[in-house]
């Protein structure tokens, strides 16, 4: 099976032959495109794991590339490494500033690359995913947003976290003990009685999805595996 499956947006033929090569030699399946409007077509057709991006290309170049593709709902979690001759740091803070990942310069070692790459998908797959969807439940990481049948629940940040946690490992009993050390809860006063008020505080704000926030007798809390 293959490590995944990498996009190169590059005008340059010879490079992306080369960097084909290499990625190929890893194990990696490849798509490339030779402008950026393909480039963001293949990008939100493909899926692909990661996306080398040169900046200077036909059409539009990579800047607004990076752009388009974080603010498209299907693309937005797709790590990017910009690979280009433009060397000056404000370049290099514009495109980090849009996304991007890592900033590579040419010329470059292909093995370098390659580091990078897997240094890259490494770090994105240890974050956690930023939207989790659990029944009538949708919480947003990021926009730190919970949706209940697609109306937002006013919670607070500790009540947010809880939830978050619980969802995460749906199905795993947590303790009061694990639950306080997940919310990382600022109250001076810390006893049992406190995951339990913020638990009977947040079923009533999920109304009718109460219900999978579970009990589990002498231990904790469970979200209820669906």
């Amino acid at each position: 099976m293959g490590k995944g499956k990498i996009e190169i947006i590059e005008d340059d033929r010879d490079i992306v032959e080369m960097i084909e090569y290499n990625l190929k030699e890893e194990g990696y399946q490849t798509l490339h495109a030779f402008d950026g409007e393909k480039g963001i077509e293949l990008a939100k057709k493909e899926k692909p794991d990661l996306i080398i991006l040169d900046l200077m290309l036909p059409a539009i170049d990579g800047f607004e590339v990076c752009r388009v593709l974080k603010q498209q709902q299907s693309a937005a979690q797709i790590p990017i490494i910009i690979l280009s001759a433009k060397s000056r740091e404000t370049d290099k803070v514009v495109g980090l500033e849009l996304g991007a990942d890592d900033y590579m310069t040419k010329p470059f070692s292909p093995r370098e690359l390659i580091a990078r790459i897997k240094a890259v998908l490494r770090r994105h797959k240890e974050q956690p995913a930023a939207e989790i969807k659990r029944g009538q439940i949708v919480i947003d990481s990021v926009k730190h947003k919970a949706m209940v049948n697609g109306r937002e629940v006013e919670l607070t940040a500790t009540e947010f976290r809880l939830l978050e946690c619980l969802a995460r490992r749906a199905g795993v009993a947590l303790s009061r003990s694990q639950l306080l050390d997940a919310v990382g809860t600022d109250e001076s006063m810390v006893y049992d009685r406190t995951v339990d008020a913020h638990v009977k505080s947040l079923r009533r704000k999920l109304g009718r999805a109460k219900d999978y926030i579970e009990t589990v007798r002498g231990v904790g809390y469970r979200f209820r595996e669906i």
